[in-house]
């Protein structure tokens, strides 16, 4: 059973929320709150797997919310939505943290889909959203967090999101692990990282594999 928050100040969107996740098998809305302060006086008795938090829930901020459960809850997983612009805030908030961003004007099935995947600890954003965060529509130009890659780094990229190791990359695309290093650092500089966790994150937001 996925045991779910929703923290909205608006009752019939909590309602509607409430509703959809009702209405399917396996989960259970433990609590819904209107306000952060509702919402950390509700932690203090209640477990959540998941909080969806609303952007601009007040009385504090939907990132600063994020950030001060992060700290405070590690365990809880974050699902971010929103009224707001996508572009401007969905890679904000899981750069802060966040597991996900659904906007309020996604498709009400992805709001099953999205708070399954968050509660496995797995990252979600939609595709559209996805390809957007990657190229500037004007343009279709990559954006300026988000450097062109070649060929050959996308390769690498997606075969080390699906877990594999540099000497299993190597073989795999036959070059030498020290070549794979080197194609590592690029794709670190590229997407603005410096560690492997951070770099895997950002494949699976800009679901590059």
């Amino acid at each position: 059973m996925i045991k779910v928050l929703i923290a909205d100040n608006h009752p019939i969107i909590r309602m509607g929320v409430k509703h959809v996740l009702d209405s399917v098998s396996g989960f259970q809305v433990v609590e819904s709150v209107s306000t952060t302060d509702e919402l950390f006086e509700k932690l203090e008795t209640v477990t959540p797997d998941v909080i969806m938090l609303e952007m601009d829930i007040p009385d504090i901020n939907g990132i600063a919310t994020l950030r001060k459960i992060k700290k405070e809850y590690p365990d809880i997983k974050v699902l971010m939505y929103s009224g707001q612009s996508e572009d401007v805030y969905a890679l904000s908030t899981i750069r802060a943290g966040a597991f996900g961003y659904l906007s309020k004007t996604s498709d009400v099935s992805y709001i099953i889909s999205a708070v399954k995947k968050v509660s496995e600890g797995n990252m979600f954003i939609t595709n559209e959203l996805a390809q957007r965060l990657a190229f500037d529509e004007g343009t279709k130009k990559p954006r300026r967090f988000f450097r062109k890659l070649s060929t050959r780094e996308v390769e690498v990229l997606k075969l080390l999101a699906s877990g594999k190791r540099n000497k299993d990359v190597a073989q795999g695309l036959n070059l030498n692990e020290k070549t794979v290093s080197t194609y590592k650092a690029r794709l670190m500089k590229k997407l603005n990282v410096d560690n492997m966790v951070d770099l895997l994150q950002q494949a699976k937001a800009l679901e590059l594999y």
